[in-house]
């Protein structure tokens, strides 16, 4: 079957599942009691909301994998650490479980990921066109502890943006577009395949999640999502032996990590606990300019979409970075002018 057939349907499968299941999980979650209640000034809506929306992502991810993509040791080992991390998210979303134990439970996540080589081994050395040391970085002995780190780190970026409707589902799935883009670029069929089953599942839900929200993904879909793009960008972007391979998985999920890093040393500047929610997130502080929650998002849409387009052009000949670079100068024009504008209307 031809690749472009198979990531179409990969796509639909996910895209109709995920679509299809997300009422019968909203019931599920009344009836379990997972409901978000605004209780303080993180939260930007006025009325319960259910949760547990992710388990309709994970439902139409999985299925349109298994049916689609080859199943090797390395996406056996994602999927087996994707249903923990799912579990881990169901037990969140209902009981809301202790910082202490959510991290221990990624960190068992990942390596499970890594014991089915899911390994950063090496990449590109990101100073070689300096002449400082060789080509290519060798992790060696600290190959398995970045690996986890990575993976952790990611994992929890993702849940730290889910603040506004549709705003974390709709990252992960420009960053899954923009992996498919590059897989599909650097020859690595099955990825292509995967995040074209991960980008269906995250749009099949967007309707039910787009302001203002009949339902949100929790812990669940936000740790899945982490969790899926962190092991599958070690699948693919790192083990894309060029100068680039170092950059890419950075600049795709750079709006995430940018955010988190900030939120982490910004609560220890404070003297408070790093861990800590608290309302300094890119989207508080958007909202506290004056922008609706929907102006807001679009921003940061673009903003991602603005950092995938760079990750894709530096994995392309320089006639097409011209033309991405190009493009992602318009886009950037855009979104400076509806930021611009939007603050101005609600002045």
């Amino acid at each position: 079957m031809p690749l472009y057939l198979t990531i179409i349907i990969a796509v639909s499968i996910a895209l109709v599942v995920s679509f299809a299941a997300t009422p019968a999980v909203k019931w599920f979650a009344h009836r379990v009691g997972a409901i978000d209640i605004p209780k303080d000034s993180r939260r930007v809506h006025s009325n319960p909301i259910p949760r547990l929306g992710g388990l309709a992502i994970f439902i139409g991810f999985v299925l349109s994998v298994l049916f689609t993509a080859e199943i090797d040791v390395q996406i056996r080992g994602i999927l087996i650490g994707s249903v923990v991390i799912v579990v881990l998210g169901v037990l969140d979303d209902i009981f809301t479980l202790k910082a202490y134990i959510k991290f221990l439970v990624q960190i068992v996540a990942a390596l499970i990921a890594v014991f089915h080589e899911v390994v950063i081994e090496i990449f590109s050395n990101p100073f070689a066109f300096t002449q400082i040391g060789s080509e290519f970085v060798f992790l060696d002995y600290f190959a398995i502890p970045i690996t986890v780190m990575w993976i952790v780190v990611i994992t929890n970026s993702i849940n730290l943006i889910d603040g506004l409707d549709g705003l974390a589902v709709g990252v992960s799935t420009i960053s899954a577009v923009v992996m498919l883009s590059i897989a599909l670029i650097v020859s690595y069929p099955n990825v292509a395949i995967i995040m074209a089953a991960l980008a269906g599942a995250c749009i099949g839900f967007l309707p039910y999640n787009f302001n203002p929200a009949k339902i949100f993904m929790g812990d669940t879909g936000a740790l899945l999502l982490g969790y899926l793009l962190a092991t599958i960008s070690i699948v693919g972007l790192f083990k894309f032996y060029a100068v680039v391979s170092f950059a890419a998985p950075f600049l795709i999920l750079a709006l995430p990590l940018i955010d988190t890093s900030f939120a982490f040393f910004r609560r220890l500047i404070k003297g408070k606990n790093p861990m800590a929610p608290d309302r300094g997130h890119f989207h508080h502080r958007l909202i506290d300019l004056g922008l609706s929650q929907k102006q807001a998002v679009a921003i940061l849409y673009s903003a991602s979409a603005l950092l995938g387009l760079l990750a894709v052009a530096i994995t392309t000949n320089y006639q097409t970075r011209a033309i991405i670079l190009l493009l992602a100068l318009i886009v950037a024009a855009v979104v400076l002018f509806f930021a611009i504008k939007g603050i101005w209307n609600k002045k």
